[in-house]
C-alpha cells in the first residue's frame, strides 16, 4: 500500500515536472510573431467550421485566443497555454491561461479555446483585471453543441461566449471552469 501511494505521487510530480518544463519551453519559445500568427488562424478556422462562433465573432467586442493549451495530470494536473487579445481584428495584448487541478484523471491533451467578450463591462474587467479566474467576474457561457443549437445573435445576452476546438489526446473532457487568465508581455 504504502509502495503503491510512494509510486502515485512520484507519477504525479512527474507529470507536473513535465507540463511546467513543457509550458516553460512554450513561453520562450512564443514570439508575438508567433503568437499574433497562430491565434489569427485559430480564430479564422474556428469561424470558418463553425457557423454559432462566426454570428458571435460579428458581434463581439474583444476576442481573448488561446490557439494551443497543453495539459497534463496523474491524479494532480494542469495546464498551461498563451494567447492575444484581438479588438477589431487587431492583436492588442498578451494572455497565458493557467489551470490547476486534482482529482480522477490522467493523460495528456492539447486544445485551443476563444471566449469572445460581448460588452465593455467584461473587456474593461479583462483589462483592468490582475487575473481573470473563469467563473468569477463576467458570464461566460461555455458554447458546446447543444448551446450552439439554442443560440442566435438576438439571443447573446451574456458577457463572454467561449469555445473549445481542436481537442487531441487521451484525456476525457475539457473544462476551462477555473482557469486564470493574466496579461504577459511579449516581444
Amino acid at each position: 500500500m504504502i509502495i503503491a501511494r510512494r509510486s502515485l505521487m512520484a507519477g504525479a510530480f512527474a507529470v507536473i515536472a513535465a507540463l511546467s518544463l513543457a509550458a516553460a519551453g512554450s513561453a520562450q519559445a512564443a514570439s508575438a510573431d508567433d503568437l499574433n500568427r497562430d491565434s489569427a488562424q485559430a480564430l479564422k478556422q474556428l469561424t470558418q467550421t463553425n457557423r454559432t462562433a462566426a454570428d458571435i465573432a460579428r458581434n463581439a467586442r474583444a476576442v481573448l485566443i488561446f490557439p494551443n493549451i497543453v495539459k497534463a495530470g496523474l491524479v494532480f494536473g494542469g495546464a498551461y497555454g498563451e494567447g492575444t487579445m484581438m479588438k477589431n481584428g487587431k492583436v492588442t495584448e498578451y494572455y497565458n491561461t493557467v489551470t490547476g487541478s486534482w482529482g480522477l484523471q490522467a493523460g495528456a491533451q492539447s486544445y485551443g479555446y476563444v471566449v469572445f467578450l460581448m460588452n465593455n463591462k467584461a473587456v474593461e474587467y479583462v483589462d483592468k483585471s490582475d487575473g481573470w479566474e473563469i467563473g468569477v467576474g463576467p458570464t461566460v457561457v461555455i458554447v458546446d453543441e447543444g448551446v450552439a443549437k439554442n443560440l442566435s445573435t438576438s439571443t447573446l445576452k451574456d458577457d463572454a461566449y467561449a469555445f473549445v476546438f481542436n481537442q487531441q489526446g487521451l484525456m476525457a473532457g475539457v473544462s476551462i471552469e477555473g482557469s486564470k487568465i493574466s496579461r504577459i508581455k511579449r516581444n
